[in-house]
């Protein structure tokens, strides 16, 4: 079982940590808003720490997770056109799309310094995203076939595993 003892204990959107973001994110349109420390995240679903998207705009503070940005910007990457023109705060999106929203931000983490996938694994299960195996990690190594084969149908992934850089189109 991971060790979910202290849920703060993930890494945050500090600055060089939203430079590392921009870098990544800009390929797919994404422009990521800073947001006062204090102040409450437009766009987010979950309100308090958690990132905010509305439109191509991520909405960040200091102490957003890693993991929620993310997250929301796979929401991003991964719901189709029309859903994407009208996005403020609610992604939406099935079952099949938020399984592929959850192993994109795993294999994007992987392009992220000082984040890295196994990282990325590791602040999932102490944040309390729940999985049948159990963890993420064993989500993401046995059970998420269908969730993979999802992002390769929708262009988003190469069946190397490597993103293709591009936003879903229908």
């Amino acid at each position: 079982m991971p060790d979910v003892s202290d849920p703060t204990d993930v890494i945050n959107c500090e600055p060089a940590m939203r430079d590392r973001l921009h870098d990544l994110l800009d390929r797919y349109g994404i422009e990521i808003v800073e947001v006062g420390r204090d102040d409450n995240i437009p766009g987010s679903f979950f309100g308090e720490r958690e990132a905010g998207l509305m439109g191509n705009q991520l909405y960040l503070r200091d102490d957003t997770p890693v993991h929620s940005a993310l997250h929301e910007a796979g929401h991003y990457i991964c719901m189709d056109p029309t859903r994407r023109a009208a996005l403020d705060t609610d992604a939406e999106g099935d079952y099949d799309e938020e399984n592929g929203v959850c192993f994109l931000q795993i294999l994007l983490a992987g392009f992220v310094d000082k984040i890295g996938r196994a990282r990325m694994l590791r602040d999932m299960d102490r944040w309390g995203y729940t999985f049948r195996l159990g963890s993420a990690k064993a989500w993401f190594e046995h059970d998420a076939d269908d969730a993979r084969d999802w992002l390769i149908h929708h262009g988003i992934i190469h069946l190397s595993l490597e993103p293709t850089w591009q936003l879903r189109l229908g």
